[in-house]
């Protein structure tokens, strides 16, 4: 897609240097006494290099590689690291993305409540409080539509 800043391309290599690490986030929520997985969320980062590039890659489920793997993965460079979007591990026969539609409704719903806050009276009277959220409820809505439209052009490369 020509408007995407960042474009969008596939590179082809053998992993080398993998560090898997997990990152967990705790809602502030949490009882003390209750652990269970519904208070956590779990993001695999998957650090490595094909070639000489750097790679890295943030899903919320580990990727399926190892290290000497016959790996293809599409996604966008940001500060030097190739950021991954989808993979195909060719060696294991396996691909893996996050899922475009999930961020595409969560994309609309956002929108739907910034219209839904446009027609409150407090945003019409011209209140600023309201207003901010507005304009960070659009803000998420865009962010998470673009997100949508990235994964759905790097998993397009992933089929040629």
């Amino acid at each position: 897609m020509s408007f995407l800043s960042n474009p969008v391309t596939a590179i082809t290599g053998t992993v080398s240097k993998l560090n898997n690490e997990l990152l967990e986030y705790v809602n502030p929520e949490k009882p003390t006494h209750d652990h269970s997985s519904v208070y956590y969320q779990r993001f695999y980062v998957s650090k490595f290099n094909l070639g000489d590039r750097a790679i890295e890659a943030k899903f919320s489920s580990p990727m399926k590689i190892h290290e000497g793997d016959l790996v293809t993965v599409a996604g966008y460079p940001k500060n030097n690291v190739f950021q991954v979007l989808a993979y195909s591990n060719k060696t294991q026969q396996v691909s893996g993305n996050e899922n475009w539609l999930i961020a595409g409704l969560g994309a609309l719903f956002f929108l739907a409540v910034a219209i839904g806050l446009l027609n409150t009276e407090l945003v019409m009277e011209g209140a600023w409080i309201p207003r901010i959220f507005l304009i960070g409820f659009v803000a998420v809505a865009i962010y998470m539509g673009y997100r949508a439209l990235l994964i759905r052009e790097a998993l397009k490369l992933m089929q040629n």
